[in-house]
């Protein structure tokens, strides 16, 4: 361990704008075959996760983006029993699908083993799901995954990192259709999309490909603190559930599921979007 005084980690975007966050401690530095993985103590936000310099998770503000990532498809499906999560080696996409007790396996597929156990190490109330019965643990590359596999699922979440290193991959339309291939007739495809504000090429682009492979394709959005504008995107796409109409109210009030940000409001009002973004998958 080391104490650390008056020191602040930075996260720049496009190097012309940032976050700065006045740390207490670095629990955890270390190279793993893909990736720097560093594990910050911090004032404001808690532990922190950080990969390759960008910041994945803090523990005030995690369950933001795993809840929405994993509830807004689930209460959309109405049988959601097999579920993959490409990425998300923190655990806590997993933790959120296996809240639904119609679930019958969440398989993740992690490329980098090392994510996984330091999060387990270091954020157990996010990994801790990771050893649930019902989850499966594959250390393997997503992309690879999808093309090789015979297996066919209800739901697939991409909680991939941002687009650079072994995550860049995930943002191509080669791997959203090999998703669409790995669907049931019935599917469900969520991945996140980045920034409406500072990564707005890569969520046109993503908008773009996804509408050309799936026949209903949506943008939801949510507010993350620590995420770069702090408004976050999710692309929705299906073969045959829309995320309004087909939304399960009864099921969400029946499950019940313990969250601090996804309701039956949150679902249907993520997916109202503000004009710019309008405009910016209009064009």
């Amino acid at each position: 361990m080391t104490d650390l005084w008056n020191v602040w980690f930075t996260e720049l975007h496009q190097n012309r704008a940032g976050l700065t966050i006045k740390i207490k401690k670095l629990l955890y530095s270390g190279e793993s075959p893909f990736q720097r993985i560093d594990i910050i103590d911090t004032y404001e936000f808690g532990k922190m996760l950080v990969l390759y310099g960008s910041i994945m998770i803090t523990e005030k503000d995690e369950f933001v983006y795993h809840e929405m990532l994993g509830h807004v498809p689930l209460f959309t499906h109405p049988d959601p029993k097999q579920v993959l999560v490409i990425g998300g080696g923190d655990g806590g996409t997993v933790r959120e699908v296996l809240k639904h007790p119609q679930v019958e396996r969440a398989t993740l597929v992690e490329i980098d083993e090392m994510v996984v156990q330091k999060c387990q190490e270091y954020f157990p109330d996010v990994a801790g799901q990771l050893s649930n019965p019902r989850a499966r643990v594959l250390f393997e590359d997503g992309e690879k995954y999808l093309a090789t596999t015979s297996e066919k699922f209800d739901v697939i979440l991409c909680d991939a990192a941002d687009p650079i290193g072994p995550a860049e991959v995930l943002f191509q339309k080669e791997f959203h259709q090999m998703a669409y291939d790995c669907l049931n007739d019935d599917g469900i495809f969520v991945t996140q999309s980045e920034s409406p504000f500072f990564h707005q090429r890569t969520l046109k682009n993503m908008y773009q490909n996804l509408s050309r492979i799936f026949p209903i394709v949506r943008v939801y959005w949510a507010y993350i603190p620590t995420y770069p504008s702090a408004i976050w995107s999710f692309t929705f796409c299906s073969k045959k559930y829309d995320p309004i109409t087909d939304f399960d109210l009864n099921r969400y009030l029946k499950t019940n599921p313990e969250t601090n940000y996804y309701n039956e409001g949150i679902h249907k009002a993520s997916f109202v979007l503000p004009n710019f973004i309008k405009k910016l998958l209009d064009k």
